[in-house]
């Protein structure tokens, strides 16, 4: 039996989309040097060449940098696409700050809207829960947002069951987007059931593992200092050997299947649930056709299922992040990955 993702469409309020969007980070922050604007805008036409209709970005990506590159380039094309971004975590004085302040939601969309050169954004996602802040007033004042015709629908970003339930009483909350892949099951605690039974879609960010899970992964000698992957433990000299160890398995069971390692991390993660849309990142228009091409390709149960023993939370080596940076975040924690 086969169970790759296929092309059903997947619902994410009242949008249909592929099983596979973009995350469009990496254009334009967090790995080291972005590409070129001419390289950027060449992937986003790609993507969208290509049956892409999901495309996420975020106020904080590139301190507001990434909006506008997606409002310049796809801004023709807004009809065809879902057009995702975020607040609650923005540039402030070239540092990264978590807000979720009513005040602060409305200016942050108001400079969304004028960087994405569109009058509303479909789907609006706070981006971290602020601690000081009840997540309930956060998303009052994104309702307001919705009912003042400037986002269509709204999503939450690492957060929690518990806290998934508090805002979805608030206002219904069509997507849910948290780190979910072969090596980070923290969905599996709890969000990934909640989800379902609400109705959220489950977007999977960083379903690739941050490259690990490529054809070429990170060598973290060779890491530039603003990727931020140097500050993340699974790729430090204490646990990166013997992850890669267990890629290595997964690698030749990809083969066996036919499949790159790419297309067999993808087709993991879209398996988990018909509510569940994956959106890797690339800046290569090869590795984004590869990963597009897991919707056609027949997916052996059994690799699934073979995969999913050989790396997931119990052997995985490192947590996702330092413990600093986990205290900011609102996940169910999982086993000693963190």
């Amino acid at each position: 039996m086969t169970a790759g993702p296929g092309r059903t469409p997947r619902r994410i309020g009242p949008f249909d989309v592929p099983a596979i969007g973009l995350g469009c980070m990496n254009l334009s922050h967090a790995y080291g040097v972005p590409p070129t604007p001419e390289a950027a805008a060449r992937l986003l036409r790609t993507a969208l060449d290509q049956g892409v209709t999901l495309f996420d970005t975020a106020a904080l990506y590139g301190f507001g940098g990434n909006e506008q590159l997606l409002g310049r380039v796809l801004a023709g094309d807004r009809d065809r696409i879902v057009l995702a971004s975020k607040c609650g975590m923005t540039g402030v004085d070239g540092r990264r700050v978590i807000d979720g302040r009513p005040e602060t939601i409305r200016h942050t969309a108001d400079r969304a809207l004028a960087r994405l050169r569109t009058d509303t954004i479909d789907l609006y996602y706070l981006h971290r829960i602020d601690r000081q802040v009840p997540v309930e007033e956060s998303v009052g004042a994104m309702a307001e947002l919705v009912a003042a015709g400037k986002v269509r629908a709204l999503g939450l970003s690492e957060a929690s069951a518990a806290t998934l339930r508090r805002a979805h009483a608030v206002h219904p909350i069509a997507a849910l987007q948290n780190e979910y892949s072969l090596w980070s099951r923290n969905p599996e605690q709890g969000t990934l059931a909640a989800a379902h039974e609400l109705g959220v879609a489950l977007v999977a960010f960083s379903p690739l593992a941050r490259g690990f899970l490529t054809s070429a992964p990170p060598d973290p000698a060779g890491l530039p200092a603003a990727d931020i992957r140097r500050g993340m433990p699974r790729f430090d000299d204490r646990h990166y050997p013997a992850n890669l160890a267990l890629r290595h398995e997964l690698a030749r069971i990809a083969e066996d299947a036919g499949l790159t390692l790419a297309q067999l991390a993808l087709a993991w993660v879209t398996s988990r649930g018909p509510h569940v849309v994956a959106i890797p990142g690339t800046r290569s228009t090869a590795h984004l056709r590869e990963n597009l091409s897991v919707l056609d390709a027949e997916v052996p149960e059994e690799a699934l299922h073979a995969a999913g023993l050989v790396l997931n939370s119990s052997t995985v080596h490192g947590p996702r992040y330092h413990e600093a940076t986990l205290t900011e975040i609102d996940t169910e924690r999982c086993g000693r990955a963190g």
